[in-house]
C-alpha cells in the first residue's frame, strides 16, 4: 500500500475561508466518484460552512471514554481533516491533530486539510510580534512542505473585516472586540504578507527541484535574483548597494554575492574586505556565495544559472589600459557568453583603471586556447621566420637567435612540448636553409654542428625552465586558493557560524556537488546513519554509495554526491570534513550542557529547599511544639483565653506550613514538567473570591464584576496563582491600606489584578522577583522561601495566561494576571469536546 497524499489549503488569518474551500474541493471529488468522508470538520456556528457537510459523509467522532488507536471508523479514499494543528483532547492516541493525519497518510488514505499561517512552528515569533498574541497551537514546517499540494487561500485585509463585520465569522458581541485588536487591519496585512512570501519560497523549492530532476539550465525569470560578483577589492561595497537598489525595485528581488577564487591565483582578494562585504550583504537582506573555478566568467555564469538568477551585476574593469592585451576581461567576457536570459550590469567606480597590481603566475594553468597558440608558434613561427629571412641575410649567428625567441615565446605561452617541437623544427630549417652546405641536410663546417646544437639545447633548457616555473606557480596558486577557502572557513568559525547544515551547505556550494552529507555509525557492524544533510541531491547511506567519500575517523564520513573530485580538491574537503565533526560535536556538547545547566538548576532548587525545609520550615514547626508543651504542662493552670490563644497559634503554624509545603511541591511540579493544566471554561468570580481564604478579613478589596466573559483555566491553578499573589501583596502592604483585586474584559482576554501600596520594585528587578527563592528588599527571614511568585507565574504559563509586575500609581506594585477568555480559547477546547474534557478532569481534581 502506497502513501497517502497530503494536501493542504493554507490561510493568512481566521475566517478566509479555508474549510469552505476544502469542502467545495470535497463536493468535486464527490461528485466525481471519489470515497471522500469527513473526519474532522468544526464548522463554528458558520451557517455557510455548516451549509456545505451537507453532501459529504461524516466520521463520528469517537467518543472520549473509548480512548482507543483508531481515528476513523473506516478508511474512506480522502479523508477531511480541518485544522491541522490543533491539540487532540485528553486520552486521544495523539497529542497534536497532524499526528492523526500522518499516520493516515501512512496508511495509505488521501487527506485534505487546513491551516493558518500563524499555527506554523517557525513563524511563532514573528506572529506574536505583529499581533501580541503567542501562538501555543502550532504544526512543523516541515510536516507542511511535504504537502504534495499547498493551496494558498486569499482575502484581502479590507474585506476580511467586511465579512466579520457582517457576522459571517464571529458572533456578533465579538466582533468589535476581534476587530480593534487581532484582526486591525496592519495585523492582517502583516500576516497576508507572511502566508505569500512563504508559499512564494515553497514554490520556489518546487522550481529548484524540477530544474534539478530535468537538468535545466535555461534561466526561468520567475523571480527576481541578482547575482554579484565580488573580487575582494574595495569596489565591492559600491556593487552590492547597487545590486540592493536593484532588487528593491521588483517584489520578493534576492542578491546574492559570489566571490569565486580561482585556482590560477588570477585573484588577490582580501580577506579582510571580504569580511566586511559579507557583513554589509547580509545587513541589506542578501546572502554571500564562496566557489572554486579555473575560468572565472565561466564559473560566474554556471552560479548564476545554477541558482535561476536574472541580473548580474558586475564592476568596472581595474586593469589599465596595456593589461587588455592578455585579454577583453571579466566583464565582457560574461556580458558577451551571458546570452539574451541573463541581464549584465556594468557599475563604475572609483577603483576603474587604477590597476590590479602585478598579475600573478599568468600563465600558472594553461588552457587549451594557450596550448593551441603554444603549438601554433611553436609550429608556424620557424617557417614564417624562414619566409622573412629569404629576403635579408643576416649571419647565422643572427638567426639563430631568432629561431631561439620563437621556441621562447612557444613555450610562454604552450609550455614543454610545443617548445621542444619549435626547437626541433627551427633545428631543420637552420640546417636546411642557413647551414652550409645549403638546402641539404648535411653540414659540412663542425663550427655549424657545434652552434646547431647549442641551438636545441638552449630552447629545450629554455623550455623546462618556463614549464618548471609554471609548474611550480600553479602549485603556488592553487595552495594560495585552498588558503583563501580555509580563511574563510576560520572565519565562518571564528563568526559563531558552526551550524552543521549551514557548513554542509557550504561544502556542496564550493565544490560544485548536488548533496552533501555528514554519515557516523556506532561501531565497524552497526549501519550508517545521517547526522545532517545539505542539497536536493540522491540521499546517499552508506559512503561507498556517494561519488566523493571523506573519512574522519574511524566511523565517521562526509559524502558528496554530484561528480568526482580531482584528488588535489581532497586536501580542502578533508578540512571541510573535520570541522564538520567539530561542528557535530559541538553541537551535541550544547545539547549536554543544556541538560547539564537543567541539572544544575535542578541542584540550586534541591540546595535552596535544604535550606528552606532547614530554617523557614523549622520557624512554624517551633512555635507549634511551643504551645502543644505549654497545654500539656500540668504546672500552669492556663485561663480559657490563654488556651484560645495557645491553640490559635498552633492553627496559625499549621497553616503555614501547609503553605510553604504547598509552594515547595508545586515548585517541584512545575521544575519537573509534571504539571497538567485541565483547561475548562469558568466564570472569574467563582474563582477568585475562594482565593482570598488564607488573608485576614479586611486586607482586600474585591472588584471583580459578574458580567465579565468566562475564561478558559484551570480552576484549582488559577485559585493558587491568586491566592499566593493576594498573600504576598497583603504582606507588604503598609498597616491600614487594603490590597485591591479588580479584574477587567480587554478584547479576548480578562486580566486580574492585584494592586498593593507597598515599597514597590525598581524596573530592574521585576523579572528577578518571578525566580524561585528570591526575596526582594530587606524581607524577614520568617516571611518565607521566595515561591510564591514563581509559583503563581509557573502556573499562570501552564494555562497559556501570563503574569507580569507594574508600578501602582501613588506607589507600591501591581501583579497583572492575563487569562485567555473562553471564546478566545474555543479553538483550543475545540467546541464539542470541552464538555468530555471537563469530565476527565475531575479524577484529577478530586485527586488533587
Amino acid at each position: 500500500m502506497g502513501r497517502g497524499r497530503l494536501r493542504i489549503y493554507l490561510g493568512a488569518a481566521p475566517g478566509v475561508g479555508k474549510t469552505y474551500a476544502m469542502l467545495s474541493e470535497a463536493h468535486r471529488r464527490v461528485e466525481r466518484g471519489t470515497d471522500c468522508a469527513v473526519g474532522f470538520v468544526e464548522h463554528h456556528g458558520r451557517p455557510r460552512t455548516e451549509v456545505m457537510l451537507h453532501g459529504v459523509e461524516e466520521v463520528p467522532r469517537r467518543e472520549l471514554e473509548y480512548r482507543d488507536a483508531v481515528f476513523l471508523r473506516r478508511a474512506p479514499a480522502v479523508a477531511l481533516v480541518d485544522e491541522l494543528a490543533h491539540t487532540n483532547i485528553p486520552g486521544s492516541r495523539n497529542a497534536k491533530r497532524w499526528q492523526d493525519v500522518e499516520e493516515l497518510l501512512a496508511a495509505g488514505i488521501d487527506v485534505v486539510s487546513t491551516v493558518n499561517i500563524q499555527h506554523l512552528e517557525s513563524l511563532g515569533d514573528v506572529v506574536e510580534a505583529i499581533t501580541g498574541v503567542r501562538q501555543q497551537e502550532t504544526v512543523p514546517d516541515e510536516f507542511v512542505r511535504r504537502a504534495e499540494q499547498i493551496e494558498l487561500v486569499d482575502m484581502s485585509p479590507q474585506a476580511l473585516r467586511r465579512r466579520m463585520a457582517h457576522g459571517n465569522i464571529y458572533q456578533p458581541d465579538k466582533v468589535d472586540a476581534a476587530l480593534s485588536n487581532y484582526f486591525r487591519p496592519g495585523n492582517l496585512t502583516a500576516l497576508r504578507e507572511l502566508a505569500l512570501l512563504w508559499v512564494a519560497d515553497r514554490v520556489d523549492e518546487y522550481l529548484k527541484q524540477y530544474r534539478s530532476e530535468h537538468r535545466v539550465s535555461k534561466i526561468w525569470g520567475s523571480r527576481e535574483r541578482i547575482v554579484v560578483g565580488l573580487t575582494g577589492g574595495p569596489e565591492g561595497r559600491t556593487l552590492i548597494r547597487r545590486a540592493a537598489r536593484l532588487a528593491e525595485k521588483g517584489a520578493g528581488g534576492e542578491v546574492l554575492a559570489v566571490c569565486i577564487a580561482r585556482s590560477d591565483g588570477l585573484t588577490s582578494a582580501s580577506p579582510k574586505e571580504l569580511a566586511v562585504q559579507r557583513t554589509l550583504v547580509e545587513d541589506l537582506g542578501g546572502t554571500f556565495h564562496h566557489v572554486v573555478g579555473d575560468d572565472i566568467p565561466a564559473a560566474l555564469l554556471d552560479f548564476a544559472r545554477g541558482v535561476n538568477a536574472t541580473q548580474v551585476v558586475l564592476g568596472s574593469s581595474r586593469r589599465k589600459t596595456w593589461q587588455y592585451v592578455f585579454g577583453p576581461g571579466v566583464g565582457a567576457t560574461v556580458a558577451r557568453e551571458s546570452g539574451p536570459d541573463l541581464d549584465v550590469h556594468i557599475v563604475t567606480h572609483d577603483e576603474v583603471a587604477k590597476g590590479r597590481g602585478l598579475p600573478v603566475a599568468r600563465g600558472a594553468l594553461l588552457g587549451r586556447a594557450r596550448i593551441l597558440w603554444g603549438w601554433l608558434v611553436g609550429l608556424a613561427g620557424p617557417a614564417f621566420l624562414t619566409i622573412l629571412l629569404t629576403t635579408v641575410d643576416l649571419g647565422l649567428a643572427n638567426d639563430m637567435l631568432l629561431f631561439l625567441a620563437v621556441v621562447v615565446a612557444a613555450a610562454l605561452l604552450g609550455g614543454l612540448f610545443p617548445a621542444l617541437a619549435s626547437a626541433a623544427v627551427g633545428s631543420l630549417l637552420l640546417n636546411y636553409f642557413y647551414t652550409p652546405p645549403l638546402h641539404r641536410w648535411t653540414i659540412a663546417d663542425p663550427k655549424n654542428i657545434v652552434a646547431i646544437v647549442i641551438f636545441v639545447g638552449v630552447g629545450i633548457s629554455v623550455a623546462s625552465v618556463v614549464d618548471l616555473a609554471a609548474r611550480r606557480t600553479h602549485q603556488a596558486a592553487r595552495l594560495r586558493a585552498e588558503s583563501e577557502i580555509l580563511s574563510f572557513l576560520a572565519g565562518n568559525v571564528l563568526r559563531g557560524e558552526t551550524r552543521l547544515e549551514e557548513l554542509l551547505e557550504r561544502v556542496r556550494e564550493t565544490f560544485g556537488m548536488e548533496s552533501a552529507a555528514l554519515l557516523e555509525r556506532v561501531s565497524d557492524v552497526e549501519p550508517w546513519t545521517c547526522a545532517g544533510r545539505a542539497g536536493l541531491g540522491p540521499t546517499v547511506e552508506r559512503p561507498e554509495d556517494a561519488d566523493v567519500d571523506m573519512p574522519v575517523g574511524d566511523h565517521m564520513a562526509l559524502a558528496l554526491t554530484g561528480r568526482v573530485l580531482p584528488a588535489e580538491d581532497r586536501r580542502v574537503l578533508a578540512a571541510f570534513a573535520a570541522q564538520a565533526a567539530v561542528a557535530l560535536d559541538r553541537r551535541r556538547l550544547q545539547e549536554e550542557a543544556d541538560r547539564a545547566r537543567a541539572l544544575a538548576e535542578g541542584n540550586r532548587i534541591r540546595t535552596a529547599l535544604l535550606a528552606a525545609v532547614s530554617h523557614d520550615l523549622r520557624t512554624p514547626l517551633a512555635g507549634i511544639k511551643a504551645a502543644v508543651s505549654s497545654l500539656r504542662s500540668d504546672d500552669v493552670a492556663w485561663s480559657e483565653e490563654d488556651r484560645a490563644e495557645l491553640l490559635e497559634g498552633i492553627e496559625e503554624g499549621a497553616d503555614r506550613l501547609d503553605h510553604l509545603v504547598g509552594n515547595l511541591l508545586d515548585m517541584s511540579r512545575l521544575q519537573t514538567g509534571t504539571v497538567t493544566a485541565i483547561i475548562r471554561e469558568i466564570d472569574v468570580d467563582e474563582v477568585v473570591p475562594m482565593a482570598l481564604g488564607g488573608v485576614p478579613d479586611g486586607s482586600v478589596e474585591l472588584d471583580v464584576p459578574e458580567t465579565l466573559p468566562m475564561v478558559a483555566v484551570d480552576p484549582g491553578l488559577l485559585e493558587r496563582a491568586v491566592a499566593n499573589l493576594v498573600e504576598n501583596a497583603v504582606k507588604y502592604s503598609p498597616s491600614g491600606n487594603a490590597v485591591r483585586v479588580s479584574a477587567s474584559a480587554i478584547a479576548d482576554r480578562v486580566e486580574v489584578r492585584v494592586v498593593d501600596r507597598g515599597p514597590g520594585v525598581p524596573d530592574e528587578a521585576k523579572e528577578r522577583i518571578f525566580a524561585p527563592f528570591q526575596r526582594y528588599g530587606d524581607a524577614p527571614r520568617g516571611a518565607g522561601v521566595g515561591l510564591g511568585l514563581a509559583v503563581a507565574r509557573g502556573f499562570a504559563e501552564a494555562m497559556h495566561g501570563t503574569l507580569n509586575a507594574e508600578d501602582t500609581p501613588g506607589g507600591g506594585l501591581t501583579m497583572v494576571l492575563t487569562l485567555r477568555a473562553a471564546d478566545a480559547h474555543a479553538e483550543l477546547l475545540e467546541g464539542p469536546f470541552a464538555e468530555a474534557e471537563a469530565e476527565a478532569a475531575e479524577p484529577e481534581r478530586q485527586a488533587t
